[in-house]
């Protein structure tokens, strides 16, 4: 059966700002992607070798009505929050944090043998979801599939399910599907993609052609939605990337900082709830 590869439909590059406490990072899906993008909301890429660009973390912060999901490739991530449970996501790890109706939280990056670098993505939380009671999982790096096809791509299946395999975190209602691929020089991989679902690819390091499309490192490319998968054929250096795809909640998506609601008057709620100490 032939393969038909879903086409390149956008490449963007990531933006620079600074988060927190003064934490630089790229911003890399933000909210003019979050309707084509549905569910995802943001993904954010940390990197420095220098304490001074993010020391500082993210103070308690709150959020409402999404789910945060942090991989760290290198370097480590503490976590506290105001139910008084805290953990430290160490390199490889991953964690899960579902902010229902309401979390405040604090996130501070710790650097290991002089590296930090991770990712942080929001997925969005359907309507009938969003007030659930809030949670975690600490995921450690043991715990996440891994392993290196037939052509020598290694293949980390940190959600969803993908090559018979079953990964640490699944969702029924988005499905996301979340992988971190390493591709050797010169090599090729099909990615199958659920039928209905938008995808996303993000390359942290080297260059490839997806479906055909050139991509350079540090770039996002929106994958259109006809196809069965994407063939991607990598350059002349090992590249790493980020594959990401979930099935669309087709909501109504209201923003306000770090609460993510169906309209205005819950967004409203969720200020009003946050400023009068009820998460």
């Amino acid at each position: 059966m032939s393969k038909i590869s879903r086409k390149v439909e956008q490449v963007v590059g990531g933006r620079e700002v600074s988060d927190g406490a003064g934490v630089r990072l790229l911003r890399v899906l933000n909210q003019p992607q979050q309707r084509r993008l549905d569910p995802f909301l943001m993904l954010d890429e940390f990197r420095s070798d220098n304490p001074d660009d993010y020391i500082a973390g993210f103070p308690s912060h709150p959020h409402r009505g999404f789910e945060t999901v942090t991989y760290m490739l290198d370097g480590r991530m503490r976590h506290r929050d105001n139910a008084g449970n805290e953990g430290l996501l160490g390199p490889g790890g991953l964690q899960w944090m579902t902010a229902g109706r309401g979390i405040v939280h604090s996130e501070i990056p710790e650097q290991q043998d002089g590296l930090m670098h991770g990712f942080q993505l929001w997925i969005n939380l359907p309507a009938a979801d969003k007030m659930t009671a809030p949670g975690y999982r600490d995921i450690p790096a043991d715990d996440i599939p891994q392993w290196r096809d037939e052509a020598g791509n290694a293949i980390k299946l940190l959600a969803g399910r993908f090559d018979g395999r079953v990964g640490p975190v699944e969702r029924p209602r988005t499905e996301p599907l979340y992988l971190d691929l390493a591709l050797p020089a010169g090599n090729a991989v099909w990615l199958p993609l659920p039928a209905g679902h938008h995808a996303f690819v993000y390359l942290y390091q080297g260059r490839l052609e997806a479906a055909g499309s050139p991509v350079a490192a540090r770039q996002m490319a929106v994958l259109g939605d006809d196809g069965d998968g994407v063939a991607l054929l990598n350059g002349d250096a090992e590249s790493r990337l980020l594959l990401l795809a979930a099935k669309p909640l087709d909501e109504p998506i209201v923003q306000w900082g770090p609460f993510v609601m169906n309209s205005r008057e819950q967004i409203e709620e969720a200020m009003a709830d946050y400023s009068e100490g009820r998460f």
